[in-house]
């Protein structure tokens, strides 16, 4: 019955997560769930101009706002000057979009981009909801966690970060609709290769990874020569340099390198591989786990807190996946991917273990506690 209602009551709901893929792909599953579950509920995304969401909301069909924010420069930029211009004026528009869109609760997802909307909200007394995905919180979520009305966390571990514990409750991280869904089959065939050889995926999350391209490219004539096919995302800055080596080292007897500035359906790229060689972000952790692919971890070395480690480090516990450091990588990563690649058993017992490590009821839950916030 409550369900029933839900369907047809006229919600407002707005998420504010960006920047990076890892913060803005589980704002887009949360927010997706809501609109199954809630159909005439009106959903709003607050971002930047500048970064990914800007591209992929819309994409998506929800309704997109920009404020001016951008995230505080650990090492000197100029741009930093500016910093304190934008908190202060990222807050008024904030303001002014609550003013205007009069939300019934506002999700934050993390990064420099929601914590004015968030803010602003904790001021107005709207019900607020953050969904952090690391082990280690980012800043907006420590600075704003006892303010919001309910903060959901990824990993048990994370919970010592706070002080406040009575609005705190473990959830899981939600990933992309489709994700573990597509066959292998279908995978192969939306990159147009092979479904029956070997394939390895690569990414370095949504921005890429410099260190991964430029070991994958050290060694990309070993795999080719031994007919291993590569769905592979560079991100912007690398695309250029790896498709031309790519292009030049396939020839004509092998077309199974498939370059990628970005992978919109990820969810087509974890189905076709038999290993990935990624980042070890929150929201790449979780999208393996759900799809179920063995992988190779590198974690960024300049994380904070080093929380990659530490998501790396669940999954390697769990059997699911191999970790190798950034100054490993050239001497490591070929026959780390030359011994998981040839070893069929290993990779199916990872794989097995991946889909046990996952928490594939996140994104439900999640919506259920927007909407529960919403008042339907």
């Amino acid at each position: 019955m409550l369900e029933a209602n839900v369907q047809h009551q006229n919600l407002s709901i707005v998420f504010a997560g960006g920047g990076t893929g890892g913060h803005l792909f589980p704002a887009i599953a949360i927010a997706n769930e809501v609109r199954k579950r809630a159909p005439n509920t009106e959903i709003t995304f607050v971002g930047t101009r500048q970064k990914i969401e800007a591209r992929i909301v819309p994409q998506n069909g929800f309704g997109f706002e920009t404020i001016w924010a951008s995230g505080f420069k650990r090492r000197f930029a100029l741009e930093n000057i500016l910093f304190p211009v934008k908190i202060v004026v990222s807050i008024v528009q904030s303001f002014f979009l609550m003013w205007r869109l009069k939300p019934d609760v506002v999700v934050g997802t993390g990064g420099y981009v929601c914590g004015p909307p968030l803010f602003a909200a904790t001021v107005l007394g709207i019900p607020t909801l953050i969904q952090e995905q690391n082990s280690f919180p980012g800043v907006t979520t420590r600075l704003l966690a006892s303010r919001v009305s309910e903060v959901h966390l990824t990993f048990k571990s994370s919970q010592k970060h706070f002080k406040r514990s009575d609005n705190v409750c473990v959830s899981g991280n939600p990933t992309r609709e489709g994700v573990g869904a597509v066959s292998r089959k279908d995978g192969a065939a939306y990159f147009g290769i092979d479904s029956r050889k070997r394939t390895l995926l690569v990414f370095g999350g949504s921005l890429g990874a410099s260190s991964i391209n430029n070991a994958l490219l050290s060694v990309l004539a070993r795999l080719v020569a031994a007919d291993i096919q590569l769905v592979w995302q560079t991100g912007e800055a690398d695309y250029e340099k790896v498709k031309a080596e790519s292009d030049r080292m396939q020839g004509t007897t092998h077309t199974g390198v498939r370059v990628n500035r970005f992978i919109d359906k990820m969810e087509y790229a974890y189905a076709t591989c038999d290993l990935a060689v990624c980042r070890a972000g929150a929201t790449t952790v979780a999208e393996l786990a759900k799809a179920g692919v063995a992988s190779v971890l590198v974690p960024y070395p300049y994380a904070a807190a080093d929380h990659q480690t530490e998501n790396a480090g669940a999954m390697v516990e769990a059997g699911a996946a191999v970790m190798l450091r950034d100054a490993e990588l050239n001497e490591k990563l070929l026959p780390t991917i030359e011994t998981l690649l040839g070893n069929q058993e290993l990779l199916r017992a990872m794989r097995r273990e991946a889909l046990r490590a996952g928490n594939p009821e996140a994104t439900k839950v999640l919506a259920r506690a927007v909407l529960d916030l919403a008042g339907a």
